[in-house]
């Protein structure tokens, strides 16, 4: 249940999203006699647009969230194990390719791969189902796993976690499958901005992992006061965040967590 209703109010909650049915409902007014309703409306679209669009405010709310987690800094201890969140491949292109297909995420495929080398002891976890909420689409985790053989990388090291279709999954399922021992040092790969929640959903599982983000999309606080170039950029940034900010809000409302924002 949870799973359907934050997939349905998701398409909501993107500004993308809402202004246009804002603009939409205004258009619609001007066909009727609420037609001054319709103006207000459509000037209400048309500013918010051009507010999400063109001001930092997408950075903003990105930074809020990407900056709680510094990256991660080897202390000379290796690491048991690497666990690598999907939604860095784009899994229906892929299966219907017949090739490896990435998305913006795909910072967290090359991190996979490159600690992987670097630590050729650890156990590298790839935690990605599907989480599309029509029809079942190829899982993520068995396509990364082929990555991960192609690149020299032994099968034995590998656990496959492809049933997850939301972070919660992702680490009740993870630890189900790796069942950590105490002491065991597991990294957790996944977006800066997506951190927040994937740690908050890690701890309240019962798996203590240490955050390792990728993919930071902003250069750092410098990034609040500097305009997008282009309206698509501005509101593509917004939605990212909005949407993290609202899976913290969903997942602490319906009891998947027991705080708003993980410490540090």
């Amino acid at each position: 249940m949870f799973f359907v209703l934050s997939k349905t109010l998701g398409f909501v909650v993107h500004p993308s999203n809402t202004i246009a049915l804002i603009c939409m409902a205004g258009a619609v007014l001007l066909l009727t006699r609420w037609r001054r309703a319709g103006r207000v409306l459509l000037v209400a679209g048309v500013v918010l647009l051009l507010i999400v669009g063109y001001s930092p405010l997408g950075n903003v709310l990105m930074l809020s969230l990407s900056e709680r987690f510094p990256p991660w800094r080897d202390t000379g201890r290796a690491p048991d194990g690497i666990i690598v969140l999907g939604g860095a491949i784009n899994s229906e292109v892929s299966a219907a390719r017949g090739t490896l297909e990435l998305d913006a995420s795909a910072e967290r495929v090359f991190a996979a791969l490159d600690l992987a080398r670097r630590y050729p002891q650890a156990r590298i976890v790839y935690s990605g189902g599907s989480g599309n909420l029509i029809q079942r689409s190829a899982a993520e985790a068995p396509i990364a796993g082929e990555l991960l053989k192609r690149f020299g990388v032994a099968a034995d090291r590998v656990v496959l976690e492809d049933e997850s279709r939301t972070t919660a999954e992702n680490a009740a399922h993870t630890r189900a499958l790796v069942v950590p021992k105490p002491g065991e040092l597991w990294l957790l790969v996944t977006s800066s901005f997506h951190m927040p929640r994937s740690m908050i959903a890690f701890r309240d599982a019962g798996f203590d992992v240490v955050a390792y983000p990728v993919d930071w999309r902003t250069r750092g606080p410098e990034d609040r006061t500097l305009p997008f170039a282009t309206l698509a950029a501005g509101l593509a940034r917004t939605d990212v965040a909005v949407h993290e900010w609202a899976g913290l809000l969903a997942y602490r409302l319906g009891g998947k967590t027991t705080s708003l924002l993980p410490s540090p």
